[in-house]
C-alpha cells in the first residue's frame, strides 16, 4: 500500500469512468454522505473522537466523504475524500508523520463534497439531481454551486433551520405545522426488502433571490408519523414524484456503503499514512464497481429462470472467490450450490415468515442442494443448513 509506484488518484478517474459508462442513466443522481471507520490509537491518520454512524455515538474513528452514482441499472462510488479535522491541520508534525502536506488546511465536509462534485464535472459528466445529508443540505455555498449549474438538488436539512416564505421566514418545523390535510400526498421511495417504501409527502413553495423552483419536501412516517426534512431547487417546477425519487436515492449510498464494507473490504484496513488509506479505498471501490457492473450485465443479457432471485453482488462476489480465487471444487458443484441458495431466497422473498428450526441429524434431503448431480465426496458440508419447519 505504501512503498508500490503507482497512482491512486488516477485509478480513482478510472473507476468513475467505468461506472459511468456501465451503470449510464440519464435519470442518475449523484449522492453525497459520508461514513465512519472505528479505530483505536492516535497515529492513524486523520483520527480522532468524533461521530460515527458506524457505530452511532463517539468514538475514536475515521471519518470520510464519497461520491456515490445511482442510477437504475445500479450503484457505486466514484470519488472519495478523507475529511481532516481542526486538530489535525493545526498540528503540522503530526501531518507530517501520517503522510499529509504540511500546508494541509482545514477543508469542511460540504466543501469536500463540492470539491469530488468539481472533479465529477470537469471530467465531462453530467446528471440532473444531488441529494445529501443535512450537513451537506445547510451549506449554503454548496447549494449555490448546484444552482449556478442548473442541476437540481434535494438535500436535508435540519428541523431547525429556517426558510423564507411569501409568508415570513419560518422554521421548517413551523411551516409543517401550516400544511393542510388535504397537500398530503402517499408516494413510494422504492422498493425495499419488504415491498415498496410508502410516506406521506407534501411540498411548500419557498422564496429565493436565485431564479427557479425552490421548495420544502417534507416526509412524513405513516407509522411513527417521524418527519425529515428536504430543501429543493430547480430550474423548472417538477412533479412531486421526482422530488421524492430524488430523495430515495440517499439510500442507495446506504446500500453502497453496505456492500463496499461487506465484500471489498472498505473498513478493514489497518494502514496509518494518507497515501495507504487512498490506496485501500481506492482498490475497493474498483472491487465493488466490478461487482455491480457485472451485476447490471447479467441482469441485462440473461433473464432471471423462474423461481430464482436475480444475481446480486453477494452471490457474484461468492462465485468469483470460489470459482476463481479458491476453485477448491469442480464448477458444477459451486454453480449447483449457487443455484439452491437463489432459489431458496427467492422462496422466503414470496412465502410467509415461518419458524426456522435445525432438521434432524440423519436427515440427508438438506444435505445436498435438490436435483444436483455432484459426485458424492464433493457432498461434504460443514455445517448443515437451516429448513423451514
Amino acid at each position: 500500500m505504501g512503498r508500490a509506484v503507482w497512482d491512486a488518484d488516477a485509478v480513482r478517474d478510472d473507476v468513475r469512468e467505468y461506472v459511468v459508462e456501465h451503470l449510464h442513466d440519464e435519470a442518475a443522481v449523484l449522492v453525497v454522505d459520508e461514513t465512519g471507520d472505528v479505530k483505536k490509537g492516535l497515529h492513524t491518520v486523520e483520527v480522532q473522537r468524533q461521530y460515527t454512524d458506524t457505530a452511532g455515538r463517539i468514538e475514536n474513528s475515521q471519518v470520510a466523504i464519497y461520491l456515490v452514482y445511482a442510477g437504475a441499472l445500479g450503484h457505486a462510488a466514484v470519488d472519495r475524500e478523507l475529511y481532516i479535522p481542526r486538530s489535525w491541520t493545526g498540528d503540522p508534525d503530526r501531518c507530517r508523520a501520517a503522510g499529509l502536506g504540511e500546508d494541509t488546511v482545514l477543508a469542511t465536509r460540504p466543501d469536500l463534497a463540492l470539491r469530488m462534485l468539481e472533479r465529477f464535472w470537469e471530467a465531462g459528466h453530467r446528471v440532473g439531481w444531488v441529494t445529501g445529508d443535512e450537513v451537506h443540505g445547510g451549506n449554503p455555498r454548496l447549494r449555490a454551486a448546484l444552482e449556478g449549474r442548473g442541476i437540481g438538488c434535494v438535500l436535508a436539512v435540519a428541523c431547525s433551520a429556517e426558510m423564507a416564505t411569501g409568508a415570513g421566514r419560518f422554521r421548517a418545523d413551523a411551516l409543517v405545522k401550516k400544511v393542510p390535510k388535504r397537500a398530503w400526498q402517499k408516494v413510494s421511495v422504492g422498493r425495499g426488502a419488504k415491498g415498496q417504501r410508502f410516506y406521506d409527502w407534501a411540498v411548500v413553495d419557498l422564496v429565493a433571490p436565485t431564479p427557479g423552483s425552490h421548495q420544502l419536501l417534507i416526509r412524513r412516517s405513516r407509522t411513527t408519523g417521524e418527519l425529515a426534512y428536504h430543501r429543493c431547487h430547480s430550474t423548472e417546477p417538477v412533479p412531486l414524484t421526482v422530488l421524492v425519487k430524488t430523495a430515495g436515492s440517499r439510500w442507495r449510498v446506504e446500500e453502497t456503503f453496505q456492500a463496499e464494507k461487506g465484500l471489498a473490504g472498505l473498513d478493514e484496513h489497518q494502514v496509518r499514512r494518507y497515501r495507504s488509506w487512498t490506496r485501500w479505498v481506492t482498490l475497493s471501490m474498483l472491487a465493488h464497481a466490478f461487482l455491480a457492473v457485472v451485476r447490471a450485465d447479467e441482469h441485462a443479457r440473461s433473464p432471471t429462470p423462474d423461481g430464482l432471485v436475480p444475481l446480486s453482488c453477494n452471490e457474484i462476489q461468492r462465485l468469483f472467490i470460489t470459482l476463481t480465487v479458491q476453485p477448491r471444487h469442480d464448477m458444477a458443484y459451486r454453480l449447483g450450490w449457487s443455484h439452491w441458495r437463489r432459489l431458496h431466497q427467492q422462496r422466503s422473498l414470496t412465502s410467509p415468515p415461518q419458524r426456522l428450526t435445525r432438521p434432524p441429524a440423519r436427515s440427508a434431503s438438506v444435505r445436498t442442494p435438490p436435483n444436483l448431480h455432484t459426485p458424492p465426496q464433493a457432498r461434504k458440508l460443514g455445517k448443515e443448513p437451516l429448513t423451514r419447519a
